[in-house]
């Protein structure tokens, strides 16, 4: 019998290259990342008292490993620069009330936290899809959409505390009343 990590490479090497390969990129990295996975198995596996828990540490060990890489991965891409921002469209309609409301939708997008202002600005105004929000940030699909509808719901949020809507039956808007001053183009 060999030692824990020849055993999970029998057992693993294939399955988790898959697993890896479905993750990232390119092959290369499924290469590189499989690699520090069994030097995690070889440095710890021994201290694994239940084997029979083993494919289940195994496959937390491998999901780690692949979020540290795109953490490394994002660290090192630079953050929604400046020109991005100020790339913002001065309108979007030629609906008044939209025009109107502008200037305060882009001070509360600005005002969004990094991560919430970045999927909006890339995603609603400078055109990316939501898969492809995803690639550039180093997120799968589903925690790329999952940002932008959370940043949605953020600037939704703000816009309801900030005015009343009236709204048409297909959710245009008709006319507003500011709750506060924060819709005033003064103040944005």
């Amino acid at each position: 019998m060999g030692t824990i990590t020849e055993q999970a490479w029998e057992a693993f090497h294939a399955p988790l290259h898959q697993f890896i390969r479905r993750r990232v990129a390119d092959e290369a990295t499924a290469e590189d990342l499989l690699q520090e996975v069994f030097l995690k198995i070889h440095q710890h596996g021994e201290n694994l008292r239940d084997t029979r828990r083993l494919e289940s540490w195994i496959y937390q060990v491998t999901r780690n490993i692949i979020i540290d890489h795109y953490r490394r991965r994002h660290q090192i891409m630079t953050p929604l620069d400046a020109q991005e921002v100020l790339d913002l469209p001065e309108d979007l309609s030629d609906d008044d009330i939209v025009s109107e409301l502008l200037p305060c939708v882009r001070a509360m997008v600005l005002a969004l936290p990094e991560q919430d202002r970045q999927a909006l600005i890339l995603t609603e105004y400078q055109g990316l899809t939501q898969k492809e929000l995803g690639e550039r940030l180093g997120l799968s699909f589903s925690g790329a959409k999952s940002r932008v509808q959370r940043a949605r719901e953020k600037l939704k949020q703000e816009l309801l505390a900030c005015c009343h809507f009236e709204l048409d039956r297909r959710g245009h808007i008709l006319d507003y009343q500011p709750r506060c001053d924060c819709c005033e183009q003064s103040t944005c």
